[in-house]
C-alpha cells in the first residue's frame, strides 16, 4: 500500500493497515535475523508492539507472514508495464531487481539474510513453491493482455523463465557466486548476470489471428508461383 493510499483511508482503517505492516516488518526482520524456525509468535508480537491476540487477529499462522506481502510481485507486473518502447520483459525485470540490490547496499548480507530466514526452514518451501506459482500466474496473464491473445504456452513459458531470473537471485549458486566480495562488487557481479540472463530471453511471437491465408503466400508443401500437378 503506498503512502497516498494510506493517507485516504478512514482513520480506523488507516490504523489496522498500520498495525498489520508493523506486524508483517517485524516478522520478516526477526525471521532474516534468526531464522524462521527460532523465532516465535510471541517473539514476533513483542517486536510490534502487540498482544499475541492481536496478532492472530490479522495472521492464522507464523508461515503467512512470510508470504503476507505482494509488493514484489506487484512492482515486477509494474516494471514490464511502465517500460520504454524497445525494452523486453525480461530486460524491465532485469532493471528493477539491479535497482533493488543496487538499494539494498549489502547485497551479501541481503542473501544470506534470505536464506537464513526462509530458505533453511522445511516449513516455508511449499510455500515458497506456491508464492513462485502464483507469481508465474500473474506474469503469464499479463503478458497475455498485453499480447491482446488468451494464455498461450509461448507466454506460460516466457512467464516461467523471468521467475527463473528471481528465483536463481536466491539460489544457492548465487549466494556462493558472490561470497567473501565487496558489497560494491557483488552488486556488479548481480547487474552483469542479470543483463546477460536478459539478453538470453526473448519475447515469444505473438500468434498471428486464425483465417484464410493471405492471397500471396502458398498453401503448405506447394512452392509459390507453381500450382500443383
Amino acid at each position: 500500500m503506498t503512502p497516498d493510499q494510506l493517507a485516504a483511508l478512514p482513520l480506523r482503517d488507516r490504523k489496522k493497515a498500520l498495525t498489520r505492516a508493523a506486524i508483517v516488518e517485524a516478522a520478516q526482520r526477526l525471521f532474516e535475523e534468526r531464522g524462521f524456525d527460532s523465532v516465535t509468535v510471541a517473539q514476533i508480537a513483542d517486536a510490534a508492539n502487540v498482544s499475541v491476540k492481536t496478532l492472530f487477529v490479522y495472521f492464522r499462522a507464523k508461515e503467512d507472514l512470510v508470504f503476507a506481502d505482494n509488493q514484489f510481485i506487484d512492482a515486477i507486473i509494474a516494471a514490464m508495464a511502465e517500460r520504454p518502447p524497445g525494452v523486453t520483459p525480461a530486460g524491465a525485470v532485469a532493471a528493477l531487481l539491479a535497482a533493488e540490490a543496487r538499494a539494498q547496499g549489502d547485497l551479501t548480507a541481503g542473501l544470506e539474510g534470505f536464506h537464513r530466514g526462509y530458505s533453511q526452514s522445511e516449513a516455508v518451501q511449499p510455500g515458497l513453491l506456491r508464492m513462485w506459482a502464483g507469481f508465474e500466474d500473474r506474469i503469464t496473464a499479463f503478458l497475455a493482455a498485453e499480447a491482446g491473445t488468451g494464455p498461450t504456452p509461448d507466454l506460460r513459458f516466457q512467464a516461467a523463465q523471468l521467475v527463473a531470473m528471481l528465483r536463481t537471485l536466491t539460489s544457492p549458486e548465487m549466494r556462493a557466486a558472490v561470497a567473501g566480495m565487496t558489497p560494491e562488487a557483488a552488486t556488479a557481479a548481480l547487474e552483469r548476470w542479470l543483463e546477460s540472463a536478459a539478453r538470453s530471453l526473448r519475447p515469444p511471437a505473438v500468434p498471428p489471428p486464425a483465417g484464410p491465408p493471405p492471397a500471396d503466400r502458398a498453401p503448405a508443401g506447394q512452392v509459390p508461383g507453381c500450382r500443383p500437378a
